[in-house]
């Protein structure tokens, strides 16, 4: 990924008290409130590849793989997945690189995990950056209909009776170049993403075992963060795309007008991969939200570890 220049550079495992490996990696220097990355499920970055630059140029910035995705492993016990487990997890690597507190960036999932720290550790959050997600029970939504809520206990229950017959299933399909295109042509905006930058989304999915791929959305689909949106007092950035069917663009909108202190931006015929598809303005927005809206921290960040 692009570090804009910067000089700070680190990738690294840290271990949970309960034996997750989680991989991290950070970059970036200045006085900016430092920024954290939170993923998509199924996500490995792919996402952030043009706002690394931008941001790192002006701040320390942590990304973070979630427990079962890309380069992280899982605990002892490896039902111990989920949202709440995510938000613990955050805090102690927060806690382990020295953050006290930073802007939570989340894209898709990542906004149901950037609501809910907020909930538990409010001190710590500066601001948020939701993008293209929902503050809840996703799969009432999902293609603004709940198909996939009634289909959902099927699927898992599949997949946690045959995970080896699953994972070899995801892990040949995925990886065809049949499944890319139908991929954006399904869900994205065709004339406005480059393929290659799906390209690193699905092969991640291939790699990813689906049994935690299903128990992560199980932690997910009656979670919400609504109850909770009228005490986010911290300035939000909220952008929706045009076209998202993953987190259908009302859901952003709703959002924002329950938020407190939020600006909602659309994007014209954005999906929800929108950071990829509209790069300028959805930069722009960030780094003018950044630059007025939230406040330098007199704390300093300890050094890297």
């Amino acid at each position: 990924m692009p570090d804009g220049g910067a000089r700070f550079f680190q990738q690294a495992i840290f271990t949970t008290d309960d034996g997750a490996p989680l991989w991290f990696e950070q970059r970036g220097e200045g006085p900016g409130v430092p920024a954290v990355l939170c993923d998509g499920l199924g996500c490995d970055g792919f996402i952030w590849r043009y706002l690394w630059g931008p941001l790192a140029a002006k701040r320390r910035v942590l990304h973070w793989n979630y427990r079962g995705h890309g380069k992280s492993g899982v605990p002892r016990d490896d039902s111990r997945i989920g949202v709440e487990y995510i938000c613990d997890d955050l805090a102690r690597l927060m806690d382990h690189t020295g953050l006290d507190r930073a802007v939570i960036f989340g894209h898709s999932m990542g906004v149901q995990v950037a609501l809910e720290f907020h909930r538990r550790h409010a001190s710590r959050v500066a601001g948020l950056v939701l993008i293209c997600g929902s503050y809840g029970t996703p799969l009432d939504t999902w293609h603004d209909h709940s198909l996939l809520r009634v289909a959902f206990p099927k699927l898992k229950a599949l997949v946690e009776k045959f995970p080896s017959q699953a994972r070899w299933l995801t892990s040949h399909v995925l990886r065809n170049e049949l499944a890319v295109e139908l991929g954006i042509r399904a869900e994205l905006n065709p004339l406005l993403i480059d393929h290659s930058d799906f390209h690193p989304y699905m092969e991640h999915l291939a790699k990813m075992h689906p049994l935690y791929f299903v128990r992560t959305l199980d932690s997910l689909k009656d979670h919400s963060a609504l109850d909770h949106l009228p005490f986010v007092t911290v300035p939000a950035l909220v952008v929706g795309g045009e076209i998202d069917k993953f987190t259908p663009v009302w859901l952003s909108q709703r959002m924002a007008e329950h938020l407190p202190d939020a600006k909602y931006v659309f994007v014209p015929g954005g999906s929800h991969t929108a950071p990829l598809e509209r790069t300028a303005l959805v930069n722009g927005e960030v780094e003018h939200f950044l630059s007025s809206r939230i406040a330098a921290d007199p704390r300093p960040v300890t050094a890297l570890p």
